[in-house]
């Protein structure tokens, strides 16, 4: 009687591995919604995620790669939502596609990584401190912010860290840090690092920053996971993802729930 039993709960497994991020998103239990940040005049839409819990939670903002909040970025704050916490997640290309579009509708993801390049450090620190803002202000948050971001998000994750001392901490997953050693100065939170062992033009940033932020008496802590590759939190949901990319999202998640549950 236990084999069926067990063969059926492999098959869910299996079919559960194997959904698409847009799948995923469809089929999950959590309220999502839209809505428009106003830095400076713009509208930026963003994704928003609340999880199933019975208390004030702390607010997670999600800083996409430089493909844009793409199906896998929402589906990504929707698991770190899962993890039972607020997820915001801004469209940083919003207004800037073909008729004023965002994402979704660009031609291509290359299309989106010109659009992502041409975006100034205003226009990106300005929508960061009106997600922030909205992050405090939610009622169903607690007051705490934590800003994430992944590959081109990672990187203006740790730069945030320079400029915006009210948030709790800054999560670098293979981003780069700030080429200025000076504004190293104006970091006051922990900083937490995500590498792939395989991913050297990042990787080959990280004594530099470490050297500035030891000398800032400021913690920065980072993972390399050996033989996984540069986005593989995403590259790892994959089924047919490489073991080590596949390793290197599990340990990944595990000790991203272990950062976030010390806030």
């Amino acid at each position: 009687m236990m084999k069926p039993i067990f063969f059926t709960f492999l098959l869910l497994a299996q079919i559960s591995w194997s959904q698409s991020p847009l799948e995923r998103l469809e089929n999950s239990p959590r309220h999502h919604e839209w809505v428009n940040l106003d830095p400076s005049g713009s509208k930026i839409q963003s994704f928003l995620v609340y999880p199933e819990v019975s208390e004030k939670v702390p607010v997670v903002i999600l800083i996409h790669e430089n493909r844009g909040l793409n199906d896998w970025a929402r589906s990504m704050a929707d698991q770190i939502a899962e993890m039972g916490y607020i997820t915001l997640a801004p469209d940083f290309l919003s207004g800037k596609a073909p008729n004023g579009g965002g994402t979704n509708d660009f031609e291509n993801s290359d299309a989106a990584r010109t659009a992502i390049y041409a975006l100034n450090s205003e226009e990106i620190s300005n929508t960061l401190i009106a997600a922030v803002d909205l992050a405090k202000k939610n009622p169903a948050a607690n007051g705490k912010v934590v800003v994430i971001g992944f590959c081109w998000g990672g990187s203006q994750s740790f730069e945030f860290a320079t400029l915006n001392p009210s948030i709790q901490a800054a999560i670098v997953c293979y981003g780069t840090g700030p080429e200025d050693d000076e504004v190293y100065k104006n970091i006051r939170i922990p900083v937490y690092g995500f590498y792939g062992g395989n991913d050297n033009r990042v990787n080959a940033t990280i004594d530099k920053s470490k050297a500035a932020m030891k000398d800032n008496n400021t913690l920065f802590e980072t993972e390399i996971y050996q033989g996984a590759g540069h986005g593989f939190f995403r590259a790892g949901e994959d089924p047919n993802a490489s073991e080590a990319n596949k390793i290197a999202r599990e340990k990944g998640i595990k000790r991203l729930k272990e950062i976030l549950s010390q806030l």
